[in-house]
């Protein structure tokens, strides 16, 4: 996806910005912001590798971004720190 302005790329694209609200703030506040500006910039692995990340249950996202417990599987792990790593520079603008 690398226009997800019009089209078939659009309704993917706001399908995703929509399954990243989830039923917790805190977890919005992380997710939306970086599937709005990032996630059509990633390539198609790590667009796949998100979506997978948003099929694990809230509690269990509450907990990666948090840093309560790390996410036991190496790939959403790194996502989970490539989420974290957006938010701390797009709060340091």
């Amino acid at each position: 996806m690398t226009n997800p302005t019009t089209g078939p790329d659009r309704a993917r694209f706001n399908r995703v910005v929509w399954q990243s609200r989830r039923g917790m703030l805190e977890l919005d506040l992380v997710l939306e912001p970086f599937v709005k500006n990032q996630y059509s910039r990633l390539d198609a692995p790590m667009q796949t590798l998100y979506n997978r990340l948003l099929t694990c249950q809230d509690q269990e996202l509450f907990n990666w971004f948090l840093k309560k417990e790390p996410a036991s599987d190496a790939e959403l792990a790194k996502m989970v720190e490539m989420i974290l790593d957006y938010k701390k520079s797009a709060m340091s603008i």
